[in-house]
């Protein structure tokens, strides 16, 4: 076996006991606090894309799918599930807290995700406002009908969910690293380093597009990248900004009318690509 296969393999065995301990923490908080902070968004009001922002941060796309359902039952605003959908990092946060990723990086990934979240939300909520675009009121009680998903009743619950998502991201990581160290092995690191998506406005257009793609495999690529060099902050956070998880899946699944889907498609790639376009011209390196 060729050692950079080896090398592959064994880095994703280390990562394993901190990615389980990491979707541990992360399915506890999902399965107690799930309905409790849906309910808390659709109050907010006006306030949703704040709440909506810091609720966001929390990994994966537990969130911005109930939120989805929330919003087509028009319980919460579109600025709101912009907020969620801008701030959550799908499974940006695990593979770097387990690849030992230094936290002042990691915080001001964050920060930046929550910043925009919040300011493109209100911005979206205000313009609907302005053009007497109504949203809908809140109805509690449908709150709680839409969040209840019987999370808590599936067989193996936690440990279950724990240990799926576990062992398919690392099958992810697996792929991924085995493809990043063929190409170095063959072709170099400093190749890498100059593809595409290292190149200021063109890498964060591309890595906003691979942010849309509705599954979680689209944050591990732009995760994985990043950490390699391969990739600039600008088109990092434009990716994980673009990236919902299955959100936007879900959102074209239960939201009518197509049109509104569509509107929400667009503001958020644009939003994304654009804040990625500033901070690279800027300057900005994480």
């Amino acid at each position: 076996m060729p050692d950079f296969i080896l090398d592959s393999l064994l880095d994703v065995l280390k990562l394993l006991p901190y990615l389980f301990l990491t979707y541990l923490v992360l399915e506890i908080i999902e399965h107690k606090a799930m309905d409790k902070a849906a309910a808390l968004v659709a109050k907010a009001g006006r306030f949703g894309p704040c709440i909506g922002g810091v609720l966001g941060l929390v990994p994966q796309c537990g969130f911005s799918t109930v939120i989805s359902n929330l919003y087509a039952d028009r319980l919460v605003t579109g600025g709101t599930l912009l907020a969620i959908f801008l701030a959550t990092s799908d499974e940006m946060l695990p593979i770097m807290i387990s690849e030992a990723a230094p936290a002042p990086l990691i915080l001001k990934i964050l920060a930046v995700k929550l910043i925009a979240g919040v300011a493109v939300g209100m911005l979206f909520d205000l313009a609907r406002r302005l053009m007497k675009i109504k949203e809908g009121d809140v109805d509690l009680h449908a709150v709680c009908e839409t969040t209840h998903c019987g999370c808590d009743e599936e067989e193996g619950g936690v440990l279950k969910s724990t240990l799926k998502h576990t062992f398919s991201i690392a099958l992810f990581i697996l792929v991924i690293t085995l493809v990043l160290n063929t190409i170095i092995h063959f072709i170099g690191e400093d190749v890498l380093r100059g593809l595409i998506l290292n190149k200021p406005v063109i890498g964060p257009i591309i890595a906003g597009l691979v942010g849309l793609i509705p599954n979680c495999a689209a944050s591990v690529i732009i995760t994985e990248l990043f950490l390699e060099g391969a990739m600039t902050t600008g088109a990092m956070l434009a990716g994980l900004l673009a990236g919902s998880g299955v959100g936007l899946l879900v959102l074209f699944r239960v939201n009518r009318p197509m049109k509104d889907n569509f509107v929400l498609l667009i503001t958020l790639y644009i939003a994304a690509v654009v804040i990625g376009i500033v901070l690279d011209l800027v300057g900005l390196v994480f």
